[in-house]
């Protein structure tokens, strides 16, 4: 199978499914890692928070951890915070499911709240309108007034400590929101296995799903 994993920052895969990353890798799956922006960003007053150099770095490191091969890190590089579902986005992902031969795509949800994510959640569905096999994932821990349907779940137990590391790649954002970002994830995790009776899980909302 030939999996697309859909992100628009470097990080946000990793903690959404980085698990799921993992265990298609390891069941044999051509796994590829696209991520949209240069995930550089400011704050308000225009205080850089973390460079596009820094971010590729990081982002390379956590791919490395993950087990993407070398040259499956497909990196767009369009401008953070700037993102819209447009005719240009989706045609640079349909660019890529075409190129690729994707029959199974992960992206963002949505609904999410922040623009990039859920920007790429809108144009994806569209550039996947043929594609088998698409689910939604979250990356962040922001409330929203949609629920999010967790109605498809994966067993990442055994991955854990991996994901875990990936994340801890991205020194930068590791180092600006400290252990409880970490906490969340493992809680989380843990949170979902304990309802299908696993230790951890990575939860997903089916968009549609063709049956193997």
């Amino acid at each position: 199978m030939n999996i697309l994993f859909i992100g628009a920052h470097f990080d946000d895969i990793e903690l959404g499914c980085g698990g799921t990353v993992i265990k298609h890798i390891k069941n044999g799956d051509n796994v590829y890692m696209y991520i949209l922006t240069d995930s550089e960003y400011s704050n308000y007053d225009n205080k850089l928070i973390r460079s596009k150099e820094i971010a590729l770095i990081e982002g390379q490191n956590a791919a490395s951890i993950l087990g993407i091969k070398k040259g499956n890190l497909i990196h767009e590089g369009l401008k953070t915070k700037t993102l819209t579902p447009s005719f240009e986005l989706i045609e640079k992902i349909n660019k890529i499911l075409d190129k690729l031969n994707i029959d199974t795509v992960y992206t963002h949800w949505v609904n999410d709240i922040h623009q990039d994510h859920s920007s790429v959640g809108q144009a994806t569905l569209t550039a996947s309108r043929h594609i088998p096999r698409v689910l939604m994932y979250r990356s962040n821990w922001y409330i929203t007034n949609i629920p999010f349907k967790d109605n498809f779940y994966v067993d990442i137990s055994p991955y854990i400590k991996t994901k875990i590391n990936a994340i801890k790649a991205h020194e930068n954002e590791y180092k600006k929101f400290g252990d409880n970002w970490i906490d969340f994830v493992n809680c989380q995790n843990k949170c979902n296995g304990i309802k299908i009776n696993v230790r951890y899980a990575e939860v997903f909302e089916i968009v549609k799903y063709l049956a193997l």
